[in-house]
């Protein structure tokens, strides 16, 4: 069994969204995705997606793009992006696919290990706003509400997920930082930023005692990111 991720895939079947205004190598970028993914992934293994999965608006302009998720080997973890205005319950969501799992407000389980997490937002700094302070501390809220559900369950092994970076751009320590400090996670994932010029101000590696991978799939160049396996 394997883990691998890929964040910000940015599926566009339903609507005109091309990706390629943001740069040659955009170009059918999902074939890139895909022919890596059947090359490696296996129906035993499990695929982590942190966000930003689908341009579409409504849960039903979703579908087609969720239905290519679908067809893809293995099982599938999402989180939700800011992008993923579609997302919707995950009563009315879970029951439309067998190899999805949708996160939401809980976690994900793979054999002994618990897969915790939320959007997440951005982390105080020099622009933040007192909406962005709100969308913060309820996101917060709902990391430490995930991670604790894992460990009231029996879960030791815990990976972290988020889609927004978890510190500002000066990498300075955060109330997510500090969850995943507190709960002595060992990895985090996460996604959202995107161009040349961002990725040499991501973190990647360890920072108070966690390891923080970036998985942005253009930042992977379009192929899965191996967790474990």
């Amino acid at each position: 069994m394997a883990i691998f991720a890929i964040g910000d895939l940015h599926l566009s079947f339903g609507t005109d969204k091309p990706m390629e205004v943001f740069g040659a190598h955009w170009e059918a970028h999902y074939d890139k995705i895909k022919l890596d993914w059947c090359e490696r992934v296996t129906d035993d293994d499990v695929v982590i997606i942190p966000g930003d999965i689908s341009w579409a608006i409504t849960f039903e302009g979703a579908k087609i793009d969720l239905d290519w998720i679908e067809s893809l080997p293995g099982k599938k973890i999402l989180f939700k992006g800011n992008h993923d205005y579609w997302w919707v319950s995950k009563t009315k969501m879970d029951p439309c696919y067998k190899t999805i799992t949708f996160v939401h407000n809980g976690y994900a389980s793979y054999g002994n290990l618990a897969i915790c997490g939320t959007r997440g937002w951005t982390c105080p700094g020099e622009e933040f706003t007192a909406e962005d302070e709100k969308v913060y501390k309820r996101e917060l809220l709902r990391l430490e509400n995930s991670i604790t559900q894992a460990k009231r369950d029996g879960y030791t092994e815990i990976l972290g997920v988020l889609h927004f970076p978890p510190t500002n751009e000066k990498k300075e320590p955060s109330g997510f930082t500090a969850l995943f400090s507190k709960y002595e996670v060992k990895k985090v994932i996460y996604g959202h930023i995107h161009g040349k010029s961002n990725f040499r101000g991501a973190l990647n590696g360890l920072y108070n005692g966690t390891e923080y991978i970036l998985t942005s799939c253009d930042y992977l160049s379009f192929k899965l990111f191996t967790l474990e396996g």
